[in-house]
């Protein structure tokens, strides 16, 4: 992964994140480009999804820094929020509006042309068809987290960022998912995600970043995925 340059979307220099005066984790440089892939990968509690709280603005930094587009992180920027879609470890929905509502509001938000058929393919594709029009607490922590990923989907981004996208889904879907991510990737979304799963590592990422104790260490998927069982 070569540094930072005027093709660069998402930026971190240097970069320690932890929480009031402690790392979690060892200073992070990387450099995403449009159309590439980037996996995170590490053992339980390295600091996977502190580093994506911290790169999407969610956390302040205890050092170093981060920019998107050339322009410091900062989650309170609507160019911001309309540029990049997460789905990170705790899903937050409306909890008045139904499944549907949700995604028909993220999608009218993010003016989406005929919004109702965007909203139809994405409930299809993630199987919720019969949970669709129920409110989030009257879903399952699975069908919440399908829910979440359609509306990752149904919307425009630049960049996606997942924690663990294949938690709590099936085989099939983690293939699928990983698929459609990868679509996406190809025609220029930037993609970030952590993950614990060998195939979604090997068809998704172009390049994965070890999280250890002492240093990160940039990896080829392949080599990724077979030290997945270890972390």
């Amino acid at each position: 992964m070569s540094g930072p340059d005027a093709g660069t979307l998402l930026a971190a220099e240097e970069l320690l994140v932890g929480y009031a005066a402690d790392p979690v984790a060892p200073p992070v440089d990387l450099a995403l480009r449009p159309g590439r892939a980037l996996g995170l990968v590490g053992a339980n509690g390295a600091g996977k999804s502190t580093l994506l709280q911290t790169l999407t603005g969610l956390l302040a930094p205890l050092g170093g820094e981060v920019r998107f587009a050339g322009r410091p992180v900062d989650e309170r920027s609507a160019d911001f929020r309309r540029e990049v879609a997460c789905v990170l470890d705790e899903e937050a929905f409306f909890p008045s509006l139904t499944g549907r509502e949700h995604l028909l509001l993220i999608a009218r938000g993010h003016g989406v042309r005929d919004a109702g058929a965007a909203v139809d393919a994405e409930v299809a594709a993630f199987g919720l068809e019969e949970r669709v029009d129920a409110l989030p607490f009257q879903l399952s922590s699975g069908q919440r987290r399908r829910l979440a990923l359609a509306a990752a989907f149904v919307r425009p981004a630049r960049m996606v960022v997942l924690d663990e996208p294949e938690r709590r889904l099936d085989a099939g879907m983690r293939a699928r998912l990983a698929q459609r991510l990868a679509a996406r990737r190809d025609v220029g979304v930037a993609v970030l995600f952590a993950c614990h799963d060998a195939e979604v590592l090997r068809a998704l990422a172009d390049e994965v970043l070890l999280i250890g104790d002492e240093a990160c260490t940039l990896l080829e998927p392949a080599a990724a995925a077979d030290a997945l069982p270890g972390l």
